[in-house]
């Protein structure tokens, strides 16, 4: 390797040398005591000064402390290796490294292929560091012709070229033949099989991750860390809590329970296996926690549908100060959706904001979710709209929340939209255009789709697509026509089918169909209290008060208990929950005072109670009182003292909304010019001036 001294920047050769007794092998001293770019500028002038630049030894020392020790000096180092007039592999192989370093993988495949026109060979690391370039650019066809020169020159057989090689074709999707290379392997040390759990992981492949564990106990190679990280991280996605606890013990009995990654691995296995409350016992007893583990078990918390505590777990992350990641943000905002914390899930999008986080498909998606589920339907779509990147989860679950709000058509509008885009759709995504079709009452249109899915797409409807068209059928009063396409599904019907051909029963009050369907649910599911109640509603409403009675009756004999309506409301941070003629909150004394107000104010405006929505044992005289005490109602006074005027009311409710409280809202909101977002157990209400979004279709 030679150097051409006056090609090299004139800045070297200008900067003064302070060094004083230069030593011979000067590798130490650029490698380890070289701290700054002014520190190499000097041995740099230094070397050139002194001829010892013409050593290759020397310019592979400099090119690596600027490519690879030094950070953000990558620059310098192409400034180096551009002025040597025959660089050696080595070389290569030092500027090929710094860019996977500074994540410039595109410059690393080109510098290799400079290499190759340049007729200069390569060598066993010139290939390993090449591969890994391909593998972080997915480059599988570069990927491919690399591999053939592996052949070529005769280093398919180091290990460590095929561990890329493993890698590359894992990372670019291509796992099965990540898996043939593994499988021709004549030897195979712990880091090849870790290549190829690390391969069956990132394509998610989790039983094949336990299968190929199982393989790899049977053989003579002993597993590590890594290894078992990856098992865990399978366990968990499989709820494998067996195996789980097998590594569990194997952990213990080896007096590994220090290693933070391991027991962070257990911590999220247990969360995802349903074993939460051990997960946290293993999270408590940790000496210090990083994003991660705190991460995993805000996760755990958050998909055992423990909201709260997923929540009150990242306050306290955030009192001890540890920066929260992507992984963080998802799992908040997915607690956010589900308990209907807008102003804590508005805070996560502003802290997402502040710290420059990337709008990633996956953190994008969460965030127009929880807006979507808050009944910020506008926000959700502010976000889908900033997103770079979208993929089909991205458009299903915007068109979900456009039909879930109200917005039956616009989502179909981005149905179509998201076809120009040529983005396919899944069977989820056809739920989503299905309920639309439902709240927006396009009976037609719901059909015809329900045909597309198989004949234009070949997607087989699942029992939920079914389900969607009897919600539709029945919504639009065709409750015979639901009935008959209920008989005729070429799969038996669940619960959730009959309860949806029930529910339409209760609004058009079709007494026959309401008792075939609660006939056919209790032989499915027989202590649902919420079917019992439906029937009985619909007897209610057509004045058959004795069979409404009767089936009360029923359910008290069966041991039957009604769930409680539950209505929560966020204010200032906190949540706030109010059941049926509940005193148990600490200001219920003013809250009465305000519903009071409240239906006299409506009342004076035209509204009229039902009371057949009241409790069935309540006396003629308590009927009105009964049902101005729904939990809902309770919860809008306690908005509308508690919040400034003008300021919207949310309001999450565990039940189906029912026609009194539809009606009373409607008028509470042209009333006090208030909009009021209900969020029941089937959709979002939004009342305004007098209206609300469902177009009284529900």
């Amino acid at each position: 390797m030679a150097v051409s001294l006056s090609l090299l920047p004139s800045k070297t050769l200008t900067a003064t040398a302070t060094i004083s007794e230069f030593p011979r092998n000067p590798k130490t001293l650029i490698l380890e005591q070289c701290k700054t770019i002014k520190d190499l500028n000097q041995i740099h002038a230094h070397v050139v000064k002194t001829g010892l630049l013409l050593n290759p030894t020397i310019t592979e020392n400099l090119l690596e402390s600027s490519a690879i020790v030094l950070p953000g000096s990558i620059d310098y180092a192409l400034a180096i290796f551009h002025q040597l007039e025959e660089p050696e592999p080595a070389a290569y192989n030092i500027l090929i490294r710094g860019f996977n370093l500074n994540h410039n993988p595109e410059k690393a495949i080109l510098l290799f292929k400079q290499m190759r026109e340049n007729s200069v060979e390569p060598d066993k690391y010139t290939f390993s560091c090449i591969l890994k370039a391909c593998s972080r650019m997915q480059a599988l066809k570069e990927g491919e012709q690399i591999q053939a020169q592996i052949v070529k020159f005769g280093f398919g057989s180091y290990g460590f070229v095929q561990n890329t090689l493993i890698h590359m074709y894992a990372n670019c999707g291509k796992v099965g033949v990540a898996r043939r290379v593994f499988d021709e392997m004549p030897e195979r040390g712990v880091v090849t099989w870790n290549s190829m759990f690390s391969g069956y992981s990132k394509s998610a492949n989790w039983e094949e991750v336990v299968e190929l564990f199982s393989e790899m106990l049977k053989s003579d190679v002993g597993f590590d860390e890594v290894t078992m990280i990856s098992v865990l991280t399978a366990c968990g996605r499989l709820g494998n809590l067996e195996l789980g606890e097998w590594l569990n013990d194997y952990i213990v009995e080896k007096g590994l329970t220090g290693n933070l990654n391991l027991i962070t691995s257990l911590i999220d296995m247990y969360a995802k296996c349903g074993k939460v409350d051990t997960a946290r016992s293993l999270f408590d007893k940790l000496p210090r926690r990083d994003v991660v583990a705190w991460s995993a078990m805000i996760s755990g918390y958050s998909q055992a549908s423990r909201c709260r505590e997923a929540l009150d777990l990242f306050h306290e992350m955030q009192m001890e100060n540890v920066e929260p990641n992507e992984i963080t943000m998802v799992s908040v905002l997915s607690s956010c959706a589900v308990m209907g914390a807008f102003e804590i899930g508005k805070w996560v999008h502003f802290f997402v904001k502040k710290k420059k986080m990337k709008l990633t498909v996956t953190l994008g998606t969460a965030l127009m979710d929880f807006y979507a589920k808050c009944g910020s339907i506008e926000n959700s779509l502010e976000v889908f709209k900033k997103m770079p990147l979208k993929n089909v989860m991205s458009w299903t679950v915007l068109i979900q929340g456009l039909a879930s709000n109200g917005e039956g058509r616009k989502a179909l509008e981005f149905f179509s939209l998201m076809r120009k885009k040529n983005i396919e759709p899944n069977d989820v995504t056809f739920i989503g255009v299905l309920s639309a079709c439902s709240h927006a009452g396009l009976i037609n249109e719901g059909r015809e789709f329900f045909i597309s899915m198989n004949r234009d797409f070949g997607i087989e409807p699942r029992i939920e697509h079914y389900g969607c068209m009897v919600d539709i059928l029945g919504r639009g009063g065709l409750i015979e026509e639901a009935y008959q396409f209920i008989k005729n599904m070429p799969m038996e019907p669940n619960a959730i089918v009959w309860r949806t051909l029930l529910a339409s029963c209760r609004v058009h009050k079709n007494v026959k169909i309401g008792e075939e369907s609660l006939k056919q649910l209790v032989k499915l599911e027989p202590t649902h209290s919420g079917d019992y109640i439906l029937l009985s509603n619909i007897y209610a409403s057509v004045g058959r008060w004795d069979d409404a009675m009767k089936v009360r009756s029923e359910m008290k004999e069966k041991g039957i208990k009604k769930t409680p309506g539950c209505s929560s409301i966020e204010i200032e941070g906190g949540l706030h929950e109010f059941f049926a003629e509940d005193s148990a909150h600490p200001e219920s004394a003013e809250i009465y005072d305000a519903v009071e107000n409240m239906m006299k104010k409506i009342k004076s405006a035209g509204y009229v109670p039902n009371t057949a929505e009241a409790r069935l044992d309540a006396e003629e005289d308590d009927k009105e009182s009964s049902v101005s005490h729904h939990s809902e109602k309770l919860a809008i006074a306690f908005g509308l003292i508690r919040t400034s005027p003008g300021t919207t009311i949310r309001i999450s409710k565990n039940l189906r909304v029912c026609t009194d409280c539809h009606n009373a809202t409607k008028m509470i909101s042209k009333v006090f010019n208030r909009e009021i977002v209900v969020r029941d157990r089937n959709r979002f209400h939004h009342f305004k001036e007098g209206s609300c979004s469902c177009n009284d279709y529900w």
